[in-house]
């Protein structure tokens, strides 16, 4: 799942990037201004932001790809960065509902549940649950995490 994740994310990167590279040419080649803003600063602005998100959604794509590679849950910083991704996600379907339509919507949400499915889901590590320990395991204080047999009387 990890893999599919990693490779929506690196698909959006490249998407987002050329988007906004290509309304920074519409803008420019418009040479109109927006209530007094300079044409050519939009432009700037639209293909500088493009590559800022792209990069933004790479790097998300990355610690996916990593999670599966490594085949382990994200965390620290990798965890941080796909909860912000969820966020994003979120906070532009409720944007693109309105300015896009349906379907950009229904993408955002398919791509923040898959997020959030590889938070709250990814375990790496299958036949072995959470809650186990491997024999004879120990505590964090050295003691053992089960009680020693009661010796038997002869």
């Amino acid at each position: 799942m990890a893999w599919v994740v990693a490779l929506v994310l690196f698909a959006e990167a490249l998407g987002i990037a050329a988007l906004n590279w290509f309304l920074g040419i519409v803008v420019d080649r418009q040479d109109m201004s927006l209530a007094g803003l300079d044409p050519h600063m939009m432009s700037v602005s639209s293909k500088a932001g493009g590559i800022v998100f792209g990069l933004y959604f790479a790097l998300c794509g990355l610690v996916a790809l990593l999670v599966a590679v490594r085949d382990r849950a994200p965390a620290g910083f990798g965890r941080v960065v796909l909860i912000s991704a969820a966020v994003v996600h979120g906070l532009l379907g409720a944007f693109v509902w309105g300015l896009v339509g349906w379907t950009a919507f229904l993408f955002m949400v398919v791509v923040l549940g898959l997020v959030v499915l590889l938070l709250m889901t990814y375990d790496g590590r299958p036949g072995e649950s959470a809650g186990t320990a491997p024999e004879g395991g120990t505590g964090g204080d050295g003691t053992p995490l089960t009680p020693p047999a009661a010796p038997t009387a002869p």
